[in-house]
């Protein structure tokens, strides 16, 4: 069981530093699915009382993390196979919406820091360090969440990042892909630079798809098809 952590923004209520955590341990893989979320033993463990775990519960609820039964307790659902194809699917067009805004929004900071991410991104797969290059992958997207002008789209990509974290890093645990994804990077940049706003587009939609095929072939998705 994880304790709160504390170095989250100290401006938020209280059940929602324990939501953010729940989420995080949740989304790791820290809780099996079907396990039982003990709101007492959280409590304990964050230093809280039950009402800010609770509401968290509830919560997380909303977002189809768990479920919630009725004088029984609250049980890890976590993120199924067909939700990580529904997140990724999604993703494909919202990724391309966001490089397209990229092209009209990304200031020169912004494009040096997605170059020098690519580039560091190179130099660690020299070294195979697969778990810098997850980290700076996760890096090149958020960046580019922050380019794109949008606070609203900003915030949706977040969150269907963060759901499949634990996945995305696996696919990235091989050379291949993980050498691949920084090639893929490396071309949605230069459109972005050159404010090709169709291409750019293109290419971060590919990107996502890219994946989804990587992840059947891996059998995270099975063989389900929509």
């Amino acid at each position: 069981m994880s304790s709160l952590d504390n170095s989250k923004d100290e401006k938020l209520p209280l059940r929602d530093k324990v939501f953010s955590q729940l989420r995080d341990d949740i989304l790791s893989g820290k809780y099996s699915v079907n396990e039982e979320l003990k709101e007492t033993q959280i409590g304990e463990s964050m230093g809280v009382s039950r009402t800010p775990v609770r509401e968290a519960l509830r919560q997380l609820e909303l977002e189809g993390l768990i479920t919630i039964i009725p004088n029984k307790g609250a049980y890890v659902t976590g993120i199924t196979p067909t939700d990580i194809h529904d997140i990724y699917v999604i993703r494909s067009y919202l990724e391309g919406l966001c490089a397209k805004w990229a092209c009209r929004h990304a200031t020169e900071a912004e494009l040096q820091s997605l170059e020098e991410i690519v580039c560091l991104a190179e130099f660690n797969a020299t070294k195979n360090r697969y778990e810098q290059m997850a980290e700076l992958d996760s890096k090149f997207h958020e960046t580019l969440y922050n380019a794109c002008g949008s606070k609203m789209l900003r915030h949706i990509l977040r969150d269907f990042h963060q759901y499949v974290e634990s996945v995305r890093r696996q696919t990235l645990s091989r050379s291949e892909r993980a050498i691949a994804a920084i090639n893929e990077h490396k071309s949605i940049l230069e459109a972005i630079n050159n404010r090709d706003e169709e291409l750019a587009e293109r290419l971060s939609t590919e990107h996502i798809m890219t994946t989804i095929y990587n992840l059947r072939l891996r059998g995270f998705l099975g063989d389900e098809q929509k």
